[in-house]
């Protein structure tokens, strides 16, 4: 049969009547680059179905859409200049177009002191709608660091002072043999409980963006928790870990308060949702802390 002639049943009216919110794909692979990173990257593309009576829309010319990303840094005006795309060869059908792109963006970090340096990789999506009012994006960022428990620290340092008295009631005590005890296994008799923690961000994105801040904003925000997770490290840098972690006690709740409060003050930023999760080491579940500043959602 010649192609010219083959049948497209999706052009066919549907036996039942009704429109749909969101019709299209997901996890399609796209290579893109964001943040100057190459990204193996995810693509879940689709647009609204409002004819009530159409069986289906044309789901390849939304993949062939998607083309123009393809190992291109992501902007705003790119992103939606292939959701218009998709509107466009959806003229008839659809009113509001869809597009998610995720994945790994990795960014060279340097070690604390040393002159090492390794990966780091950063989990990123960009949401995308567009309809007639214009293009609404959000940003997704998961950021990994460190925390301590003010309240573990407060205990350690009890039992310390506990074990000192004890060790020193019938001792002089002098310079040079408190520095000998601090130096001993005693001196460190109890350690507070540090947990691998995230911070889970959604941003509403500024609308008269071009470059997408990626760096920018990570940085922001690891600077603002004082104790980014580390990659290739000496003892020299694995030791000014330990005093970091030392100096920078915090909750959950002081997290989620320091990130708000570094993310109001970026002009990029309308609005967000911040998730705090200290993945705790002396329990087996985790704590928890959400924040939010003017948030509507624009998810499909």
């Amino acid at each position: 049969m010649n192609q010219h002639t083959l049948h497209d049943v999706a052009n066919g009216a549907s036996d039942l009547e009704g429109p749909l919110a969101w019709v299209g794909m997901e996890d399609i692979a796209l290579p893109f680059r964001l943040a100057n990173s190459t990204v193996n990257g995810r693509a879940s593309a689709g647009v609204s179905l409002d004819d009530a009576t159409a069986r289906g829309i044309h789901m390849s010319r939304l993949y062939l859409a998607l083309e123009a990303l393809e190992h291109q840094e992501v902007t705003l005006s790119r992103v939606s200049a292939v959701l218009q795309r998709f509107l466009d060869s959806h003229d008839d059908l659809s009113r509001t177009a869809f597009l998610d792109l995720s994945g790994d963006v990795l960014i060279k970090r340097p070690a604390l002191i040393s002159p090492r340096s390794g990966w780091k990789a950063y989990p990123c999506a960009l949401r995308c709608r567009q309809e007639a009012q214009g293009m609404q994006a959000t940003l997704e960022v998961t950021i990994g660091y460190s925390s301590t428990c003010p309240c573990s620290a407060a205990l350690a340092r009890q039992s310390i002072q506990q074990v000192f008295d004890e060790d020193f009631t019938d001792m002089p005590i002098s310079h040079d043999a408190v520095r000998a005890w601090l130096g001993s296994e005693q001196g460190i008799l109890a350690t507070p409980h540090s947990q691998r923690s995230q911070a889970h961000l959604s941003l509403r994105l500024a609308d008269d963006l071009e470059a997408l801040p990626v760096t920018a904003l990570i940085d922001t925000v690891e600077e603002a928790l004082g104790t980014a997770l580390q990659t290739a490290v000496k003892r020299v840098d694995e030791q000014a870990f330990a005093l970091a972690n030392g100096h920078n006690l915090m909750f959950c709740e002081d997290a989620a308060r320091r990130v708000r409060h570094a993310l109001q003050a970026r002009d990029e930023v309308q609005g967000f949702q911040v998730r705090i999760v200290h993945a705790e080491s002396l329990h087996a579940h985790d704590a928890v802390a959400h924040a939010e500043w003017n948030w509507t959602s624009a998810s499909p």
